[in-house]
C-alpha cells in the first residue's frame, strides 16, 4: 500500500461518508479498480488494507465529532439531566434517548449481515446494483417530499426507528447509510436539513464502534508493526479534512437543493459499476 493509495482512498472516504452514495461501494470499487490497474487478483484483500478502510472511517468519525461538538455537548447534558430527573421532554434529552434506541437497532440488524457485506467487498457487479436501489429510492423519497405541503423540523421516535433500521441495512456495500437514513427521514415528512442533520449525529455511536472496538477484536497487533503507518496517518488525516468540508457544504446543499441529483449519480455509477465488472468477470 502506497500513500498515494491512502490519499486517494481518504479523499474518496470523505466524501462519500457523509454524501448519499455509499462510501462502502466507493471504497470497493476504487480498490477493485487499482488491483485490475496492478494487475492484483480482485478476490484478495490485505489485513493492511482492511485496517486502512477502518482508520478512514475513524477519520470521519473525527470530522462530525468536531463539526456538531456543540450539538453533541448539549444532548449528552440534556441526556445525564434526563436520566438523573427521569424526565427526557427535553428535545435534546429526546435525540440523546433516540440515538441509544436507534443504534441499538442498527446493530441488531446490521450484525446479521455483516457476513454478506464481507462477501460484497469482492463482487463489485452486486454493489453497483445496490448502488442504483440506492439511486431509486433517493429519487422516490424527493417526489414524495415535494407532495408535502407542511414539513417537520423535529425528529420523532418513529421517525429515528425507521432511520435506524435503513441505517442497519446500510451495512451493505452500496446502500448508502445518509442515502438510506435521509430517505427514511424525507418519507417520514421531514425536511431535508433535520433529516440529514439526525442522519450524521446518528451515526456517530456505529462509526465510533466500526473504528474503535473492531480493530480492537479483529486486529492482529503483532502484524500492526509492518503496516505503511505514515500512508495510514495520512490516509486517516485526508479523511478526516475532506469529511468536514462535505458536512459543511452538504447542510448547505440539503437546504436549498434536492438530493434527486445524487440519487441520479447513483444510478449512473452502479449501471457502470456492473456492467464494467461484469465484462471483466467474463474475459471481455
Amino acid at each position: 500500500m502506497t500513500i498515494l493509495q491512502a490519499i486517494i482512498m481518504g479523499i474518496i472516504q470523505g466524501l462519500s461518508e457523509f454524501l448519499p452514495i455509499s462510501s462502502s461501494a466507493h471504497l470497493v470499487i476504487s480498490s477493485n479498480l487499482y488491483k485490475i490497474l496492478i494487475n492484483d487478483d480482485i478476490i484478495q484483500e490485505s489485513n493492511q488494507e482492511i485496517f486502512l478502510d477502518i482508520m478512514l472511517h475513524f477519520g470521519t468519525l473525527i470530522a462530525v465529532l468536531i463539526f456538531f461538538r456543540k450539538e453533541i455537548i448539549e444532548i449528552l447534558e440534556s441526556l445525564g439531566k434526563g436520566i438523573k430527573t427521569k424526565d427526557f421532554s427535553d428535545k435534546n434529552a429526546k435525540l440523546g434517548l433516540y440515538i441509544i434506541i436507534g443504534t441499538f437497532i442498527t446493530v441488531i440488524i446490521a450484525y446479521p449481515l455483516n457476513e454478506i457485506a464481507g462477501r460484497l467487498v469482492f463482487e463489485p457487479i452486486y454493489v453497483g446494483y445496490l448502488l442504483i436501489l440506492t439511486g431509486i429510492l433517493l429519487c422516490s423519497s424527493e417526489v414524495y417530499s415535494k407532495k408535502i405541503t407542511e414539513k417537520k423540523c423535529d425528529i420523532e421516535l418513529r421517525t429515528s426507528i425507521l432511520m435506524a433500521i435503513c441505517q442497519g441495512l446500510a451495512a451493505l456495500p452500496g446502500l448508502s447509510r445518509s442515502g438510506l437514513t435521509i430517505s427514511a427521514g424525507l418519507l417520514s415528512k421531514q425536511n431535508r436539513l433535520s433529516a440529514a442533520r439526525y442522519s450524521f449525529l446518528l451515526s456517530i455511536p456505529i462509526i465510533l464502534g466500526a473504528s474503535m472496538l473492531y480493530p480492537l477484536i479483529k486486529t492482529d497487533m503483532a502484524e500492526l508493526r509492518e503496516y505503511n503507518w505514515n500512508a495510514i496517518i495520512i490516509g486517516t488525516i485526508v479523511s478526516t479534512i475532506v469529511g468536514y468540508l462535505c458536512i459543511k457544504y452538504f447542510l448547505k446543499f440539503v437546504s436549498k437543493y434536492s438530493l434527486a441529483f445524487f440519487g441520479y449519480y447513483c444510478i449512473i455509477i452502479g449501471i457502470l459499476t456492473s456492467a464494467f465488472f461484469l465484462f471483466i468477470s467474463m474475459g471481455l
